[in-house]
């Protein structure tokens, strides 16, 4: 058995002003707040004797390996993004950023913004420009049938509504 994981797709590289703000106030909550309380724990375990045994030495490392790895990544990640803070040429069609209202066969109504992979999530009905919802939808217009493949069947959905606030 081994340890190797193919490595993950690559992502869209854009991010809306917010998203970005986000991602920055975490990286430097990291860096400037829990590093700095971790280290100090550790040190404190550190200064306890034995490491071998210590609990709080040993969680405290792993927990700084955590957080640098994620130090790592969200600083890479922030320089290989690009901010998207102005609405497209053409308002009318979908793009990044975009608010879509949908109506599905049933006339349930729906309504998602399409943003960068790192700002997605469902409490804010957020969907990732590379999902496959976001990726039937681009470029389309008010009133367009798009079909979108789901696991088990295929759903059909109506836009309704396009904005970009």
């Amino acid at each position: 058995m081994t340890r190797y994981r193919p490595p993950r797709p690559r992502s869209s590289p854009y991010i809306t002003p917010v998203g970005y703000a986000r991602l920055q106030t975490e990286l430097t909550h990291l860096w400037k707040v829990e590093r700095p309380q971790v280290t100090a724990k550790v040190k404190e375990a550190a200064a306890q004797g034995d490491r071998s045994e210590n609990a709080e030495y040993i969680y405290g490392k792993k927990q700084l390996r955590q957080i640098d790895s994620r130090v790592q990544f969200l600083s890479k990640r922030l320089d290989a993004l690009n901010v998207v803070d102005k609405p497209p040429r053409d308002p009318s069609r979908v793009f990044f950023g975009a608010w879509v209202g949908l109506e599905d066969d049933a006339g349930e109504n729906y309504r998602y913004r399409l943003v960068g992979p790192d700002e997605f999530d469902l409490e804010p009905a957020y969907i990732s420009i590379d999902s496959p919802m976001a990726r039937a939808l681009l470029k389309k217009q008010v009133d367009d049938e798009v079909t979108v493949g789901l696991e088990d069947a295929e759903q059909t959905y109506y836009i309704v509504s396009i904005s970009y606030e």
